[in-house]
């Protein structure tokens, strides 16, 4: 497994829009349709990645803790799923119902959006404020498969908390780091 850190784009740059189709309810979403009240959590990941699946209960924990709260979740998936089956249409399906997902999984078969967010690795996350500014855009926490260190998503959830609470997010972040995006050739 190839280890590839974020982009970390600039913090403040606008939620990029996209039209994409959900994997579960085969309806189309835009940013827009996925914003909640209070922020948004975009965060690309795939069905195969081992750091997916390292922090997969983490990242589902964190959604329904705060969409209650306000904040907006979607995932998305990027990878060429020519080169890369494990990660079609299909078995996204399956793997966010085995993972009981409550937010669309999207498919991004063209890589545009992953290109437009600057996603880099799965998992990788990036969090808009109320106004779509990118506020927060890096790792869950320091856990890594293999490292020792517990998932607590205290990261990730400090940015979160953030927002929800007004306050400005420590631009101190780290970046996510996880399986390269499966670039089509």
């Amino acid at each position: 497994m190839a280890r590839t850190e974020s982009n970390m784009i600039s913090l403040g740059t606008s939620a990029p829009n996209f039209h994409l189709k959900d994997t579960n309810s085969n309806d189309f979403f835009t940013f827009s349709d996925c914003k909640g009240e209070k922020g948004t959590l975009v965060f690309f990941i795939c069905n195969h990645c081992p750091f997916v699946h390292h922090v997969i209960d983490e990242i589902i924990l964190v959604a329904n803790d705060y969409r209650v709260q306000g904040i907006g979740m979607v995932a998305i998936s990027s990878n060429d799923v020519e080169q890369y089956p494990q990660d079609s249409p299909e078995l996204m399906t399956e793997f966010a119902f085995e993972n009981k997902f409550e937010f669309p999984y999207l498919y991004d078969e063209t890589q545009e959006v992953a290109k437009a967010f600057g996603a880099a690795c799965t998992p990788d996350f990036f969090l808009f404020d109320n106004q779509d500014k990118l506020v927060y855009r890096g790792q869950l926490d320091d856990s890594r498969p293999g490292n020792g260190i517990p998932l607590s998503g205290s990261d990730l959830r400090g940015a979160i908390d953030s927002v929800l609470y007004n306050r400005v997010v420590n631009p101190n972040q780290k970046p996510s780091i996880g399986c390269n995006i499966k670039w089509k050739k």
